[in-house]
């Protein structure tokens, strides 16, 4: 099974060196969404929401496969 790693983006940037194996990105981009609403959720118990902030899908050679925006892990609503 490939590995993925997962880098954040968020007020600091924390480069992910252990990865975790899926079967495919479609698998990996799943459990980074997860991961990029529950750090979303942290900082909106801050008072604030970063959009921009992101977790990168790389492979073991660094390559970006996918990235995952905060604000586009989850449905904003008025």
């Amino acid at each position: 099974m490939p590995r993925y790693f997962f880098n954040i983006h968020n007020d600091t940037d924390t480069l992910d060196d252990e990865g975790k194996e899926f079967p495919n990105l479609q698998a990996a981009a799943a459990y980074a969404e997860a991961g990029a609403r529950s750090l979303a959720a942290d900082t909106v118990t801050k008072g604030h929401l970063v959009g921009h902030h992101r977790i990168e899908i790389v492979d073991a050679e660094g390559m970006i496969l996918k990235t995952v925006r905060f604000d586009q892990a989850v449905d904003i609503q008025p």
